[in-house]
C-alpha cells in the first residue's frame, strides 16, 4: 500500500486537480471529513467550504459548492478521492477585485429573489451560493500560507 491519496477535483466544465497527496479535508452535508490513505470507501454529498489538500506539510484550499465525494480503492491498491462539485477554485484566483465582484453579485442575487414570480429560484439560489463561497472561503485563507 502507499502512503499517499489519489485526488481528483471535477467541476462540469474541467478537470481542476489530479495529484498524489497525503490527506484531504472536505466539507459534507453530514459534516467535516478528513480522508488519509486506506480510507474505507464512501460516497457522500458535498457542501459549500473549503477543499483542503496537504502535500508534504503545505494545505492547498479550493472554495468548493456543491456536488458529491466519492472514496475508493483503486486497482493498484491507493485510495482514490474524487471531488465532483458543481463549483471550484482554488483561493489564489480569489482575488480582491473578484471577492467584491462576488459581494456585489450575490447582494443583486439577493434582491432579485425576493421577487419569486420573476426568477427562476433554484438557478438564482446556486449563483448566490457561489458568490458567498467565494467570500467566505477568500477571508478565512486570506492571512494563511498555502500552497498556489
Amino acid at each position: 500500500m502507499t502512503n499517499k491519496l489519489k485526488l481528483k477535483i471535477v467541476t462540469p466544465e474541467r478537470l481542476i486537480l489530479e495529484e498524489d497527496v497525503d490527506q484531504v479535508t472536505f466539507p459534507t452535508t453530514e459534516g467535516e471529513l478528513t480522508i488519509l490513505p486506506d480510507h474505507i470507501p464512501l460516497i457522500a454529498g458535498l457542501s459549500s467550504g473549503d477543499v483542503v489538500a496537504v502535500v508534504n506539510g503545505e494545505h492547498m484550499p479550493w472554495a468548493v459548492a456543491g456536488g458529491f465525494v466519492e472514496v475508493k480503492k483503486s486497482e493498484n491498491g491507493q485510495t482514490t478521492v474524487a471531488v465532483l462539485a458543481d463549483f471550484a477554485e482554488h483561493v489564489s484566483e480569489l482575488s480582491d477585485t473578484a471577492i467584491e465582484k462576488a459581494k456585489a453579485r450575490a447582494e443583486e442575487l439577493r434582491k432579485q429573489m425576493e421577487n419569486k414570480g420573476v426568477v427562476d429560484y433554484e438557478h438564482f439560489a446556486a449563483e448566490l451560493e457561489r458568490s458567498l463561497t467565494r467570500v467566505r472561503i477568500a477571508d478565512k485563507w486570506r492571512s494563511k500560507k498555502y500552497r498556489k
